[in-house]
């Protein structure tokens, strides 16, 4: 007679609960996949803007450091009858491989500025490297560089902000440095005093300054002299300091909607009719509203004063 027979594997109860429980730990798991992952693109993303925007502003920095500079060793002083060493054009935008700013273009994004810095080159041949235009290309002594920047849309339609340059062959380019733009907006520092001390009394935008210029009496008996005298007295060669505002927006689908914000890009207190300086969500186009927004803001002091 054999002994009692032992009960072997699982019954269907304690299958389903394994089965309940196994699916449990991974939806949990995979949730927290999910919300990982989001952190991880979210901070991804914070970080690109972030970049860009320092790196942006770095770069215009160091343009307008070298605003009106002159190789020592060189014929001197950047003549003034060619114009000041900084210029620009509010709420316009121009064209990749035109000369310079002469020709602004209307189609500016949501009324952004220009802004141009000249400055002579150093070392012999094509440069020695210590001075470049915002291309990162050398300006040799003897020859004059440009960085121009400036807001226009790519061929997707995303706006950015590009530097324009001078090529060796003495045409014009132009390439993006940071991407996502939706205002960039400049105000410069203008040395009223005579004799001049180097700093600003009013910060004021391009036009403005050339409001200021039209009223200068100009002497010449032709046309052509008298906007020669009005390029060399011309209020731009009294910029001492030169703020700039840049506002970015990050990727799709990195912030959670909410109620439209609005930005000053230049504070509250900045009171003039200067389209671009305040940008409210609201009146964006619909892909753009819901965007992380990071405002740069920067002053420069122009460090040679040839113009003064």
């Amino acid at each position: 007679m054999t002994g009692p027979r032992r009960c072997t594997g699982v019954g269907l109860a304690e299958m389903l609960v394994a089965l309940v429980l196994g699916m449990l730990v991974a939806l949990a798991s995979a949730a927290m996949l999910a919300s990982a992952n989001g952190d991880f693109l979210l901070q991804g993303a914070s970080t690109r803007l972030n970049d860009g925007g320092r790196y942006a502003l770095a770069l215009v920095g160091q343009s307008l450091r070298q605003a009106g500079y002159a190789d020592p060793a060189g014929p001197g002083a950047l003549p003034a009858e060619e114009g000041a060493a900084i210029g620009g054009l509010d709420a316009r935008s121009v064209s990749r491989t035109g000369p310079g700013i002469a020709a602004g273009l209307p189609a500016a994004v949501n009324g952004s500025d220009v802004l141009a810095v000249r400055f002579g080159g150093s070392g012999s041949g094509g440069g020695d490297g210590s001075v470049s235009d915002c291309a990162g290309f050398a300006v040799g002594a003897g020859a004059q560089g440009w960085s121009i920047f400036y807001v226009a849309r790519g061929d997707d339609g995303e706006a950015e902000l590009r530097c324009k340059y001078r090529a060796d062959s003495g045409g014009w380019s132009a390439d993006a440095v940071v991407r996502g733009v939706d205002s960039f907006q400049v105000l410069y520092g203008v040395d009223a005093d005579t004799p001049a001390d180097g700093v600003a009394n009013r910060f004021l935008n391009a036009t403005a300054i050339d409001a200021l210029d039209a009223t200068l009496d100009v002497r010449g008996d032709t046309a052509s002299e008298r906007a020669l005298d009005r390029r060399r007295r011309s209020h731009w060669h009294r910029v001492v300091t030169v703020r700039v505002a840049l506002l970015l927006h990050g990727e799709a689908g990195m912030r959670d909607g909410g109620r439209p914000l609005r930005y000053a890009l230049f504070g509250e207190t900045y009171a003039a009719a200067d389209p671009g300086t305040r940008i409210d969500e609201a009146t964006l186009p619909t892909p753009l509203r819901a965007r992380p927004r990071r405002l740069f803001e920067t002053a420069v002091t122009v460090r040679n004063r040839g113009g003064l």
